[in-house]
C-alpha cells in the first residue's frame, strides 16, 4: 500500500508540474503574440500611447527600449495617456505572473518537492489539501492586486478624458499618396490642441512633402536593415534608434542568421500625432505596408521564417524627428497589438 501511495504521489506531482509548465508556456505565447515591443524615443510622449488611427485602430506596443528617462511620479505625462502609460509600464502576465506567480510558484514547488522526496503530505488527500490552499491564497492575491490596481488607475482614468478624434482622411481619394491625410489643413493642429498638450509642446502640422518623405524612409530604412547597411541606417535614424537597430542586427548575426527585406510598399498611412518640443518637430504615423521579409540562415541562405516570394503585410507606428532646418530621421518604431 505504501509503495502504491508513493507511486500515486509521484504521478500526481508530475502531472501538476506539467500543468504549471503549460500555464507558463501559454502566458509567454500570449505575450509574444501581443506584438513586438517598441524602441526609440518620442520625446515627452515616449511613455504614452499614440492616438489610434484608421490604419492602426488598436493599441500600439509600448516603448520598452529607450534612453528617455521615465517621468517622475506626479510629473505631468503626455496628454490623454496616463492610464495607457501605467498599463504599458506594468504589463499583466496573468495568474502566474508578477507577485502572484512568485507566491503560487513557491508554494506549489515547495509542496511538490516535499511530496516527491519527503513523503510528508499525507498521501493523495494531503495533495488535495495543498491544491486547495494554493487556490485560496491565489484568489486572495488576485483580489488584492485588482483592488490596489483599481485604486492606482482611478486618477489616470479621469485624466484620460473622452475618446480620441479620428485622424483619417478621405480613403476614396485615389489622387493622394497611401497616406490618408485629406481634409482641412488645420485638422492636425486642432486635434493636437484638443489633447491639452503640455506647456512645452506646441502644435505642428506636417506638409505633403513631409508625408512623401515618410513613405520614402519606410522603404529606405527597411532595405538598409536587410542589407545590414550601417552607414545608411546612421544617416536615416537618430543615434538612439540606430543603436537599437544595430543591436538587433548583431543578435541575428550572432545566431547565424540574417534578415532579408525587399520590395517595401506603403499600402495605407495615417497621421497619429504631430507636435513640436523646442527646436524639434515630431510626427508619429501609422503605416500598413507589404514587403518580402524573411529570416535566412547566414551560411546556407535557407529560409528559416517569412518568405522571399510572397509579400507579407505589417502595421507599425513610426515616429520621425527633425531639428529645425534639418532632415527627418527615424526616432522610434512601435508594433501594434
Amino acid at each position: 500500500m505504501q509503495a502504491a501511495a508513493r507511486r500515486m504521489r509521484k504521478t500526481t506531482a508530475v502531472v501538476a508540474l506539467g500543468i504549471a509548465a503549460l500555464f507558463a508556456a501559454v502566458d509567454f505565447a500570449e505575450a509574444r503574440r501581443a506584438g513586438s515591443s517598441g524602441f526609440g524615443s518620442r520625446g515627452a510622449r515616449t511613455f504614452s500611447a499614440p492616438a489610434p488611427t484608421n490604419t492602426a485602430p488598436g493599441t500600439a506596443s509600448p516603448v520598452q527600449r529607450t534612453m528617455t528617462p521615465q517621468p517622475a511620479q506626479g510629473q505631468q505625462a503626455a496628454p490623454g495617456a496616463a492610464a495607457r502609460q501605467q498599463q504599458a509600464a506594468q504589463p499583466s502576465r496573468g495568474l502566474f505572473g508578477g507577485m502572484g506567480g512568485a507566491l503560487l510558484g513557491g508554494l506549489l514547488m515547495g509542496g511538490l518537492l516535499g511530496m516527491l522526496f519527503g513523503g510528508g503530505l499525507g498521501g493523495f488527500a494531503g495533495f488535495i489539501g495543498l491544491i486547495l490552499q494554493v487556490a485560496l491564497i491565489g484568489f486572495l492575491v488576485v483580489l488584492a492586486m485588482r483592488f490596489f490596481g483599481a485604486r492606482r488607475q482611478q486618477p489616470a482614468a479621469v485624466a484620460a478624458g473622452g475618446a480620441r478624434p479620428d485622424f483619417g482622411g478621405n480613403a476614396a481619394d485615389t489622387t493622394r499618396t497611401p497616406f490618408s491625410f485629406g481634409g482641412n489643413g488645420g485638422d492636425s493642429a486642432s486635434a493636437t490642441a484638443s489633447f491639452q498638450a503640455p506647456v512645452m509642446e506646441t502644435p505642428f502640422e506636417p506638409e505633403g512633402a513631409d508625408f512623401d518623405r515618410f513613405e520614402q524612409m519606410l522603404g529606405e530604412v527597411q532595405e538598409a536593415y536587410g542589407r545590414e547597411d550601417y552607414a545608411a541606417l546612421r544617416r536615416l535614424a537618430t543615434p538612439e534608434a540606430m543603436s537599437f537597430l544595430a543591436e538587433e542586427l548583431g543578435e541575428l548575426a550572432s545566431a547565424g542568421k540574417r534578415n532579408s527585406v525587399s520590395d517595401v510598399k506603403l499600402l495605407q498611412g495615417d497621421l497619429s500625432e504631430a507636435w513640436s518640443e523646442g527646436n524639434d518637430d515630431y510626427a508619429t504615423v501609422a503605416m500598413r505596408f507589404s514587403a518580402r521579409d524573411a529570416v535566412l540562415d547566414r551560411n546556407s541562405g535557407q529560409v528559416l521564417s517569412g518568405s522571399l516570394d510572397e509579400p507579407q503585410e505589417s502595421t507599425e507606428l513610426w515616429t520621425f524627428r527633425r531639428r529645425k532646418g534639418d532632415e527627418w530621421m527615424l526616432a522610434a518604431i512601435q508594433g501594434t497589438e
